[in-house]
């Protein structure tokens, strides 16, 4: 039977690009958008993706009981990956829309930008929106094939800070200082940035959570 790659659908993602991406790339897997929680449940691979405000986002996703099948991703050690919310959701907590608490995979808290100034002194436009360069810590089986330093595509104004515990931080970026691309444990992995919309790379890094057995 073809694995199911499943792209959750609780009203806040880029589904379509993200789920076309997938396509281009599956290899007799089938690519499932669903908002239903027993066909995520039931899936082989679960795709977290997210656009807009944290408050809408953490709202939906326990509204459609989806962030149940995200926790039992997390444990169970299915592959797991988070896209731009979709990653920020995975935190502590988000200071956007006054404080919102949000998953928990990973500790700390998302802040916005603030003022954030280039090495010139120019002043910095938030959001952080294009392309930027994507610093790997180390090897990981999710950059197999992308050169440490590769541009991948962003649009966010809240960032994580790189507070966390250094194991868990799979790259880094800067933007008028540093903040996290990046996360990974175990068999979850999550990226600030849209692989969707960062091709070459991007397309390769949704490869590799096709092929990934964590």
């Amino acid at each position: 039977m073809a694995e199911l790659v499943a792209v959750l659908d609780y009203g806040m993602g880029n589904l379509h690009s993200a789920s076309k991406a997938l396509e281009k790339v599956a290899d007799g897997q089938k690519i499932l958008v669903t908002s239903d929680l027993d066909q995520a449940l039931k899936a082989d691979r679960l795709v977290f993706p997210g656009v807009g405000a944290i408050r809408d986002c953490m709202h939906e996703l326990h509204a459609s009981a989806l962030d149940q099948a995200v926790q039992a991703f997390a444990a169970n050690g299915r592959p797991l990956l988070g896209i731009c919310v979709g990653m920020q959701a995975m935190m502590a907590r988000s200071a956007e829309n006054g404080g919102v608490d949000c998953l928990g995979l990973f500790p700390g808290t998302v802040e916005h930008f603030g003022e954030r100034t280039s090495e010139t002194g120019e002043r910095l436009k938030v959001p952080h929106m294009g392309w930027n360069q994507v610093r790997q810590t180390g090897p990981h089986p999710m950059w197999a094939g992308i050169p440490d330093g590769a541009r991948f595509y962003f649009v966010h104004s809240y960032q994580v800070p790189p507070t966390l515990p250094e194991e868990q931080i799979a790259a880094r970026c800067d933007y008028g200082g540093e903040f996290v691309a990046a996360v990974a444990h175990d068999n979850v992995f999550a990226v600030q940035f849209h692989p969707e919309k960062s091709a070459p790379h991007g397309i390769t890094l949704l490869e590799n959570f096709l092929r990934w057995r964590p």
